[in-house]
């Protein structure tokens, strides 16, 4: 039985881009994915015609590592004509492209990639990212600096460190031969789905949709659904086994398949080039119409690394002093509001028993924690079981007041009712207008049973 591949791919432009930049193409044994940059003036012919470049090498090779050569010289091939595009077309200037391609020879796989697109293989429903990221943020990554999850939203997340274009005529192109068995799945990618779907996610449509078009039509769709601020492509290839031989057909998507144009259209977006201080020309363009955001940028010395680390540095520091000024902006309003409840609480007063006497206290009835709201503002000489039975229960309940005048009034009616000798009536002594009260006259006594009148 011999090794076939099922493949399909698939591209969108998104919902923020005006053109589609990616460019993506499944052949007979040759995969790849090109994402290009430079504006609107140059990304779509960047990945279009290396793209076109690299779909000359499809067909049948004796070993990978012959694969992995013809992989090498159409990639160095695509750069030169990068290059000599922008050369006769100054307009061009500052276009390039990722690009990340595989081509299968028998239970190999010969990959080269150079930009942020990517492969991965699921092998056994696990999901594996197979190439790295040449952006800055990987770097820095790599080197302990900020976490991967920290890395998914750092204002240079889409700094490239490699691409191809007209910078250097021999770019550094990450080349490998791996191995690969029937049921393997391969999917290749640029960050419009990467960038935007989580990668658990995308391993779930992967395993869980058998047909490659539909798995490559589902990642679209996702990508969509999380807003899709960039342009999207994805190629996903399956390996089997087969009696026959399948007759493929090529199929490019993207701005590959669309006829390659040079000339600037009236009012379009032409590539905008920025200087920084002691960092040279950066090419860039916007994720979209009204993003100012770049979303590629090619450094042109090694100065640049260093002058992004640097601000890299200065922006930790921002975020770590804007977190502590926020910090304590909040614990000061905190603090603020628990000093301005507890200046209420001394505004009130109760009348209640300390050390078995008649005392008045300031503040509420009420504790934080061990810190109690209240204290003896002053106590009196009123032993509580002096009082009558019912203003010895008020007492113990307390007894609340308005003011410290309200509360020396209830102390007042406390005496009154304590110097009857504990036999009065029991008249409220809470707050309001009730006064204490002379004991009761005792009832006549009637006369013994059988007595004389």
């Amino acid at each position: 039985m011999a090794i076939v591949t099922v493949s399909a791919a698939a591209s969108h432009v998104g919902k923020i881009r005006s053109n589609n930049q990616d460019s993506g193409f499944a052949g007979e044994t040759l995969f790849a994915v090109a994402d290009g940059m430079g504006g609107h003036a140059g990304g779509d012919v960047a990945s279009a015609l290396a793209l076109n470049r690299l779909a000359e090498i499809d067909g049948q090779y004796n070993s990978a590592v012959d694969a992995e050569f013809a992989l090498q010289e159409a990639i160095v091939a695509a750069n030169a004509v990068l290059t000599e595009t922008v050369y006769e077309h100054p307009e061009l200037t500052g276009m390039g492209t990722t690009l990340s391609a595989l081509v299968r020879v028998g239970h190999s796989v010969a990959l080269a990639h150079i930009g942020d697109s990517r492969v991965y293989r699921l092998r056994d429903d696990v999901l594996t990212q197979i190439t790295v990221d040449h952006t800055f943020v990987q770097r820095l990554v790599d080197s302990g600096r900020i976490t991967a999850e920290e890395a998914k939203t750092h204002p240079r997340r889409s700094v490239l460190m490699r691409v191809l274009g007209d910078v250097d005529a021999a770019p550094e192109v990450d080349l490998q031969v791996m191995d690969t068995r029937p049921g393997d799945r391969w999917m290749l990618c640029s960050d419009g789905l990467s960038g935007v779907v989580e990668r658990d996610d995308i391993e779930k449509i992967l395993k869980n949709t058998i047909a490659p078009r539909d798995a490559a039509n589902a990642l679209i769709k996702e990508s969509l659904d999380h807003g899709a601020p960039d342009n999207v492509t994805v190629v996903v290839v399956d390996v089997h086994q087969s009696f026959e031989t399948p007759e493929v057909t090529p199929v490019v998507v993207g701005s590959a398949a669309q006829p390659i144009a040079f000339e600037q259209t009236t009012g379009r977006r032409t590539t905008r080039m920025t200087s920084i201080p002691g960092i040279p020309g950066l090419r860039l363009h916007p994720r979209g119409p009204a993003s100012t955001e770049p979303s590629h940028f090619e450094p042109e010395s090694d100065d640049y690394l260093d002058e992004l680390i640097e601000e890299d540095r200065r922006r930790s520091r921002r975020r770590k002093v804007t977190w502590l000024v926020g910090v304590l902006v909040v614990l000061a309003l905190i603090a603020a509001g628990l000093y301005a409840g507890y200046r209420w609480t001394q505004t009130r007063y109760y009348v209640g028993a300390s050390n078995g006497s008649v005392a008045i206290f300031q503040g509420v009835q009420q504790s934080v924690g061990p810190i109690e709201l209240s204290h003896v503002f002053q106590e009196t000489d009123i032993p509580t079981d002096a009082l009558p039975p019912f203003n010895q229960r008020q007492v113990e309940n307390t007894i609340s007041a308005d003011s410290v005048t309200a509360a020396l009034e209830i102390v007042k009616r406390l005496s009154d009712a304590a110097a009857e000798g504990g036999t009065g009536d029991g008249t409220d002594a809470g707050t309001g207008t009730g006064t204490s009260t002379n004991p009761a006259t005792p009832p006549p006594t009637s006369p013994p049973t059988g007595a004389a009148p």
